[in-house]
């Protein structure tokens, strides 16, 4: 193949022209071929490696191209050979493509280098800039308890949040591995394998622990939990000597015994001991009680919850308690009053108690007449604030608030127990001495309404008043709580919260007449002056009149306050408009989602 030649014009006097066609490019940088010699080599032989990147010089100077060979001159580069040399300086500059593609990509390898350094470089700038950071320069010892303080006095300790404290950083993921207390939460059940919990034993050292076993009777194969039960009280049995708190929750009595039966060493830590067994209706006489627990050595026991689990009503589990909770006790496995009031004796500091779900005591098997039993051996608990009676016998509750002196109860609760009307009797009493009731709730029983309504007349400190599904409350109670009495104090001045639930014999017009009087504390009632009618004034001044009398005479009273919720669920005589009335004047009204066409729910 020849490269095509171009012929230059001949003057008349048979010399060249000059070279009109030369073009000189400024400024643009070139590579300077190497020696032919060096090329051919090259490229006869393909294994040879390219050359590298230094060895392509760049020529600042301008460059030329002639127009007759199409080549690359340089200024500062001598010509080799005579002028018809141009078809091996073409050939040689084709060959030099392949040479300037491989510098090329020697220089993206450098630059790709390079880039990974910076990045580098980068990453360890951040690095330090983060050492810098004041949350970083913090002592172990103080993030430690920074991060107790957020995950476990949050009221319930959450895992996942601990386990996102250890994504943070190396550094965070060691303080927290670090601090015992993180881990000192220990859950085993169906969806706590032994794993974590064997993991959190050996993290939490030796700091007090909070156990739970917990498997609820959903799981078919009774066999399979018994296991899980014996494997889980096995792992945690060597750390109750240390258990701040120990809960344990099985389907049946025999899987209690099996657990129980491994709690025989003393523990001294021990404050709250909770025991439900969800079989409660079972009878099974064949797992009998493992006494004592723990050794009968728990100093520091304080709360006692107790579902069907048979104790014998020993004294030396329940004395010195704070908190004492008793349920799922039927037929002959319920306690008695004398049991109970021996067991209350024992607790002078108690400060919650609740009884549920009982059968009531026989009145003939009691030991004392109720007169008698109602005026020896009272029981004087002077910092009771709660009590909560559900489904725990009338029988029962009756003389056992006969008996019991609570002069600081705040919370009360009365759940399905018939007719409340002697036990609201001896309410009234314990008011005449000191009753500060804040909290009453009645619900699924009756009683007679003027009584109750002498009882309210003495609480004077109460708040929260829950009456659900009570079907005597009748617009009796509410034109009570509505007017005051003659020269008398307001009923519940301090009410704030009522609930009706479940009252369908309520009346709208006193429930109406009830939240008018409560937004300023005036009867809406105003009494008429005899006086205005014989002086024949005008209307606006008679209303004037009225008013500065009432005013008059509720100014020595002290107002009552004004209702911030009431609850009228199931209340289906209450419609959707006299719902709106309500909202205008009670900042939070709940009641029934009204229904569409097709049932669903809607806004009321």
């Amino acid at each position: 193949m020849q490269c095509p030649s171009v012929s230059r014009p001949v003057r008349d006097d048979g010399i060249l022209p000059p070279h009109r066609y030369t073009s000189k490019i400024p400024d643009v940088p070139t590579f300077a071929s190497r020696p032919s010699s060096a090329l051919s080599s090259a490229s006869s032989s393909p294994s040879s490696p390219p050359p590298p990147y230094e060895d392509v010089h760049f020529v600042s100077k301008p460059i030329f191209v002639s127009p007759l060979s199409g080549s690359i001159e340089s200024p500062s580069l001598p010509r080799s050979g005579p002028p018809d040399s141009g078809l091996a300086m073409s050939c040689n500059s084709q060959a030099s493509i392949s040479h300037l593609r491989d510098a090329l990509s020697s220089l993206d390898t450098q630059m790709a280098s390079l880039l990974s350094q910076r990045q580098e470089l980068e990453l360890h700038l951040e690095q330090a800039v983060h050492s810098q950071s004041p949350i970083y320069r913090l002592p172990e010892e103080l993030l430690s308890s920074i991060f107790v303080i957020g995950v476990c006095q949050s009221g319930d300790q959450d895992s996942l949040l601990v386990s996102s404290l250890m994504l943070v950083s190396r550094y965070w993921r060691d303080v927290v591995v670090n601090t015992p207390e993180l881990w000192a939460t220990i859950c085993i059940s169906p969806h706590d394998s032994l794993q974590k919990a064997r993991r959190k034993l050996a993290r939490s050292k030796s700091v007090p622990l909070d156990i739970t076993v917990n498997f609820s009777p959903r799981t078919d194969n009774a066999t399979s939990v018994m296991e899980s039960i014996i494997r889980a009280m096995d792992l945690v049995r060597p750390a109750l000597w240390r258990a701040r708190s120990f809960r344990l929750s099985v389907p049946n009595k025999p899987q209690a015994h099996a657990a129980l039966i491994r709690c025989k060493e003393d523990a001294p830590l021990l404050e709250t001991l909770s025991i439900c067994i969800f079989h409660s209706m079972q009878e099974d006489h064949c797992a009998s009680p493992c006494l004592p627990l723990f050794n009968g050595h728990i100093p520091r026991l304080r709360s006692c919850s107790f579902t069907s689990f048979n104790f014998s009503w020993d004294k030396r589990m329940v004395s010195g308690l704070r908190v004492l909770q008793l349920g799922g006790y039927w037929n002959g496995f319920s306690p008695s009053v004398d049991k109970l009031l021996e067991m209350l004796r024992g607790c002078p500091q108690l400060e919650e108690l609740a009884l549920r779900n009982m059968s009531d005591t026989d009145p003939e098997a009691t030991a004392h007449p109720e007169p008698e039993f109602m005026f020896n051996k009272v029981v004087k608990l002077p910092r009771l604030v709660k009590a909560s009676f559900y489904y725990a016998g009338n029988m029962r509750v009756r003389m056992l608030l006969s008996q019991i002196s609570f002069p600081a109860l705040e919370s009360l609760e009365f759940c399905y127990l018939d007719n409340l009307t002697r036990i609201l009797e001896y309410l009234r009493q314990q008011s005449l001495t000191s009753l500060p009731l804040r909290h009453l709730r009645i619900e699924s029983s009756f009683f007679n309404e003027s009584k109750f309504v002498t009882l309210l007349k003495r609480l004077m400190s109460l708040t929260t008043l829950e009456l659900i599904d009570i079907e005597d409350v009748s617009g009796f109670l509410l034109k009570s709580l509505s007017t005051p009495p003659n020269s008398h104090p307001w009923i519940c001045p301090k009410l704030e919260h009522l609930s009706l639930d479940g009252c369908t014999s309520l009346e709208w017009d006193s429930l109406r007449s009830f939240v008018e009087s409560r937004l300023s504390g005036k009867s809406p009632q105003l009494p008429s002056s005899p006086m205005t009618a014989m002086r024949g004034v005008s209307s606006a001044s008679a209303s004037a009149h009225i008013h500065a009398l009432a005013a008059g005479r509720c100014s020595s009273l002290p107002a009552p306050r004004r209702l911030t919720s009431i609850d009228i669920t199931h209340c289906h005589q209450i419609n959707k408009e006299m719902v709106q009335w309500l909202r205008m004047y009670v900042p939070d009204v709940c009641c029934d989602p009204a229904k569409g066409v097709w049932g669903e729910a809607v806004l009321p």
